[in-house]
């Protein structure tokens, strides 16, 4: 009988009837304090399960401190005894979940593949039944099962699969975006009821009183206290509920025989419940397993089949921490040693080691260091920094100190921690290490200043000599002017122009430049900002043609020439890469380079599944700044569809969506509205600021110039359009060279400068851009009373604006049509209108479904299960008027085309 857990039992059961019935997936957190009853829930819900289905599959694990550093020791207890489904999964799939278990070949897998093949996995065990994971002490996970697993609760659906998780309150198991449950202390009637039932033999009123009052509702309090039989008020004590518990229990152990209290420890300090391990080292110790039979008769420990085989397992983690504490440390330490004589496995070897190490010593270091490239192996980079810090605590020597501390921020930033990355990171710097290690801990910190929103912060910390690899002390050689800097300058270089161009600090640019005077990168970008673009992009085109260049610096230069096609062909290729290899990690910064350079080509709809995807995935993988960064893509196209509400909601108190980004979108909006002022405004503050060299604010001097000559003033635009008409020149776009004589015939008021510049248009880039100027190319002939010729351009500039969803350029296109004399019928169906009435992940589905890939390949690509690919297509079908994916290919011109 459980007490007081009424409402929480049936929201937990309408999750599970709901796989049972219908298929349909959920998730839950169910979180309280120790003792609160969260695993007598996990083990109701095992039985309700059953009692729903007789076909449901339990997979149960549980959270083991001992093993945080451990990776995938969580996962391995949840679906080992599923093992002999890893044949049927995709073969990319099942190498990440051997490689994890450390039976497959070490080849770096990203995490995330690991939690698609479990999410596959445990998809395909629900085509027989419904399937429930069971997740008990979640706080206690490794960091690599932590994060896999909730990755795979998020992106359930319709495969029939429930996961619940338990944990203690604010003791590190995030697990974001998943529905929680608190459970509240007991009532005092359910009180008086559990401690009636559980808490042995009968009490008088008044010391059952005392006892529902000491326990203040904690169930595993009352029970403790209960079978106690505790007479005496003051045996109940002042302390906090958990610290009464402990003392319970320390009471219980005290009174056990000193062979049963030491076999308790070693099972305390083994803490696995690995009976051959805790075995051998109690040989060692002259104790043997029948000294475990008192324990065991007084409920403390209990003998139970666990993944591996036999094991003894303390009945409540309390009791673990009441037979580890308060012992002697040398005692401990003579327990630990034990242990690590007799582990066979190398890990546990390592950690016994370490926890009886008593001073520095390079030889248990060494072993964490092996543990650590075994867990980075696993794709456990988080068990692998903790290692490698571990390690350097018991370094002797401060430069491979500083070393392993170095390694263990770079691990920890790849692992998504920056914070924990930053405190490392800080604590190798201040070491008296390798300039090699000084550098590395530099790069690890400024990019976390740069992911936390300051590029500029991230630059001089680069360019600080004390961090220069080859530059001891930040020594300045007489004879130069900048350290000597050799292999890693170049990164470095690379990295602080790349922050302050974000910046917008020119000064930084130029440092970075003497930093690394021969890197094309950095002499572009010092180039860009001196406004030298004659010379600064060509050697961006340049970088786009070498293989040996960083995709992202290509990408970067890509986005700087406004070669928005390069760019789109560059983040798609490592889109289509990261899918493969599985890396969710990589994905959303791509995605979000894929989305603007969609939106730029004039894919609106695309750029918004790709953003949808992006933000997702970056939620899951807790990347939550770059979801600041993938809305202006979506303010982008708020502000072309002059949805001001949305534009704000993106932009409005998010400085990762802000700064001259937002001014632009904005700017965009406002002159849409025909709100010149404004519009000029901001663009003119923006150009005063720091970001002036940005390539968005470029990109939006068109604006500015149109903005300028509506009001009539069109000598507030000419410095930017000179800027611009240089740029363009010299970046060679086509779609650049044809806006900026679209500015000049703004300006100038001159039919043949529009002509020209539509011809331009022709040769592809920028259809928004193209629309812009055949919109105004038609106003001009339309004032000049050549309203045939007018229609031409207007008519197509209204099909560009109807299919981008640009509601105020189309409102304007089509009032210049009917100034014409064009009677206008409403717009007919397109394929864009098509594919308007499908979500952006659905959207995704179809498209990759009339490429002909099967289920099976889409949710690989997608990081979805098969199941709930069906689910989006059965969704799908109806709102593009068709029944099968046979009637769905004949769709494929108009979708592939839109």
């Amino acid at each position: 009988m459980l007490y007081g857990r009424a409402t929480e039992l049936a929201a937990i059961t309408k999750t599970v009837a709901e796989a049972c019935a219908h298929r349909r997936s959920g998730a839950l957190v169910i979180r309280g304090e120790a003792g609160i009853g969260k695993s007598a829930l996990l083990d109701r819900v095992a039985d309700l399960s059953a009692e729903m289905s007789p076909e449901t599959r339990v997979l149960r694990a549980t959270g083991v401190q001992a093993e945080a550093t451990l990776a995938f020791a969580g996962l391995h207890q949840l679906v080992w005894p599923v093992r002999d489904h890893f044949d049927r999964l995709p073969p990319s799939q099942a190498g990440a979940l051997r490689e994890a278990f450390g039976s497959g070949a070490a080849h770096g897998h990203d995490l995330f593949l690991i939690g698609l093949a479990v999410l596959t996995l445990l998809a395909d065990l629900a085509e027989k039944g419904p399937v429930v994971c069971l997740v008990d002490d979640a706080h206690w996970l490794d960091r690599a099962t932590a994060e896999a697993l909730p990755f795979v609760a998020r992106r359930l659906a319709a495969e029939g699969v429930v996961m619940i998780f338990a944990a203690r309150e604010d003791e590190g198991f995030a697990a974001s975006g998943l529905p929680e449950i608190a459970l509240s202390r007991l009532g005092p009637e359910d009180a008086r009821a559990l401690l009636a039932e559980r808490g042995g033999r009968p009490l008088s009123p008044a010391v059952r009183d005392r006892i529902v009052a000491a326990s203040a509702g904690n169930p595993l309090a009352l029970i403790e206290f209960g079978a106690a039989q505790l007479e005496e008020p003051r045996a109940l004590g002042r302390p906090a509920v958990t610290d009464r518990v402990l003392a319970s229990f320390q009471g219980q152990i005290g009174r056990l025989s000193e062979r049963a209290r030491l076999m308790l420890l070693i099972l305390a300090a083994e803490a696995r419940g690995h009976l051959p391990t805790v075995l051998g080292a109690a040989t060692a110790l002259g104790v043997g397993l029948e000294d475990l039979e008192e324990a065991e008769k007084a409920g403390l420990v209990r003998i139970a089949g666990r993944v591996t085989g036999t094991a003894a397992v303390f009945r409540h983690p309390l009791i673990l921490a009441a037979a580890y504490q308060g012992v002697p440390l040398a005692r401990r330490v003579a327990v630990h040693e034990a242990l690590a004589a007799t582990a066979t496995d190398p890990d546990c070897r390592a950690r016994h080691r370490a926890a009886a190490a008593v001073a520095p010593d390079e030889s248990v270091a060494a072993e964490l260091d092996g543990a650590a490239l075994r867990a980075r192996a696993k794709c456990g980079l988080a068990e692998a920094a903790r290692l490698y810090e571990q390690a350097a605590e018991l370094t002797p020597a401060p430069a491979a100190r500083s070393r392993r501390l170095a390694g263990a921020a770079e691990l920890a930033l790849r692992a998504g921690d920056t914070h924990r990355a930053a405190e490392l990171a800080g604590r190798a710097a201040v070491l008296d290490g390798d300039p090699v290690d000084r550098a590395r801990a530099a790069l690890v910190n400024a990019t976390v200043e740069f992911e936390h929103g300051d590029p500029l912060a991230a630059a001089r910390l680069l360019l600080d000599p004390a961090h220069h690899p080859g530059s001891p002390g930040g020594a300045v050689p007489a004879d130069r002017g900048t350290p000597a800097v050799p292999d890693g300058a170049q990164a470095m270089a690379r990295a602080a122009a790349t922050y302050a161009w974000f910046a917008g600090d020119a000064p930084s640019i130029r440092a970075a430049s003497a930093l690394s005077p021969a890197d094309p990168l950095v002499r572009a970008l010092t180039c860009l900002v001196d406004d030298d673009y004659a010379a600064g992009l060509p050697l961006l085109a340049d970088l786009l043609t070498r293989d040996d260049t960083d995709w992202m610096h290509r990408v970067h230069a890509a986005v700087i020439l406004g070669a928005d096609d390069v760019a789109q062909e560059l983040a798609a290729a490592e889109t289509e890469r990261c899918r493969r290899l599985g890396l969710a990690g990589r994905l959303p910064r791509v995605l979000h380079q894929l989305a603007q350079a969609q939106l730029l080509n004039g894919l609106r709809r695309d750029a918004e599944a790709t953003a949808a995807e992006g933000i997702a995935i970056a939620a899951d993988t807790g990347q939550h700044r770059r979801i600041g960064r993938i809305n202006t893509t979506l303010a982008r196209i708020a502000a072309m569809e002059g949805n001001e509400a949305r534009l704000r909601e993106l932009t409005e108190h998010r400085p990762d969506a802000g700064g001259v980004p937002a001014e632009c979108g904005l700017s965009l909006l406002d002159l849409g509205m025909g709100r010149h002022r404004p519009s000029l405004e901001r663009l003119e503050r923006a150009w005063l600021g720091p970001g002036r060299h940005t390539t968005v604010l470029m990109a939006a001097v068109p604006d500015q110039v149109e903005a300028a000559v509506r009001l009539g003033e069109p000598e507030r635009a000419a410095q930017p359009l000179a800027r611009f008409r240089t740029w363009a020149q010299a970046g060679g776009q086509s779609w650049a060279r044809a806006v900026a004589l679209r500015c000049r015939a703004l300006v100038d008021d001159d039919g043949d400068l529009y002509a020209q510049a539509v011809r331009l248009h022709e040769q592809g880039g920028r259809p928004f851009e193209r629309a812009r100027t055949e919109l105004l190319y038609g106003e001009w002939l339309r004032r000049a009373r050549r309203r045939s010729e007018a229609r031409v351009p207007l008519r197509s500039a209204l099909r560009v604006f109807e299919r981008l969803g640009a509601t105020p350029w189309t409102d304007r296109a089509r009032a210049e049509l009917k100034a014409t004399g064009e009677s206008l019928m409403p717009a007919e169906a397109t394929a864009a209108d098509l594919l308007d009435r499908l979500t952006p992940q659905e959207l995704q589905v179809v498209r990759l479904a009339v490429e002909g890939r099967s289920s099976r390949e889409i949710a690989a690509q997608l990081f979805l299960s098969p199941r709930t690919v069906e689910y989006h297509l059965y969704k799908a079908y109806p709102k593009l008027g068709v029944s099968s994916r046979r009637e769905l290919a004949l769709l494929r011109p108009r979708i592939v085309s839109a």
